[in-house]
């Protein structure tokens, strides 16, 4: 009995730990790839490489382990957005807005932002390497060191960034 009592509270405990903790939502991704905006979704893991999610807002939303390698996000509203771990390698985003967003561990290698703001943006552990951010705006240096980059990122004057290792 004790057995059968202590392998019932470890399957138990395997499946707590084996799902996810807030699965993505597959309708909403649908949703905005076909257009919509989405602040506040449940966008988690999701997969937009190559796509053009230009226009939409996505205030708020969970993009965490999201992919937008080689995106289009023109004019996207991404604040206070939780883009932690996300691929944003390639990425255009002309004018985007990254207000309070959480870019922890992101990487933004190689993307285009011009004139996008990052006004409070979490770089943590972030790499910008290759970056084109000398438009960007809202950038500031304590912003930047906690990011890392290359000779090849473009700041605006006078703001620099440690050299990823």
């Amino acid at each position: 009995m004790k057995r059968l009592a202590l392998a019932a509270s470890a399957a138990v405990l395997a499946a707590i730990f084996a799902a996810p903790a807030s699965a993505q939502n597959a309708s909403q991704i649908d949703s905005v790839k076909r257009g919509a905006s989405c602040p506040g979704c449940n966008l988690f893991q999701a997969d937009f490489d190559y796509e053009d999610v230009s226009r939409r807002n996505l205030s708020g939303a969970r993009l965490r382990q999201s992919d937008w390698s080689l995106a289009t996000v023109d004019g996207t509203n991404f604040s206070r957005a939780d883009l932690s771990i996300a691929n944003l390698y390639g990425i255009r985003a002309t004018g985007a807005n990254f207000a309070r967003a959480n870019l922890n561990r992101t990487v933004l290698v190689g993307g285009s932002f011009d004139g996008a703001n990052f006004a409070g943006a979490n770089f943590a552990e972030a790499n910008i390497s290759g970056a084109e951010m000398s438009r960007a705006r809202g950038l500031t240096q304590a912003q930047l060191n906690q990011a890392c980059g290359d000779a090849t990122t473009e700041l605006p004057r006078g703001l620099t960034v440690p050299a990823c290792s």
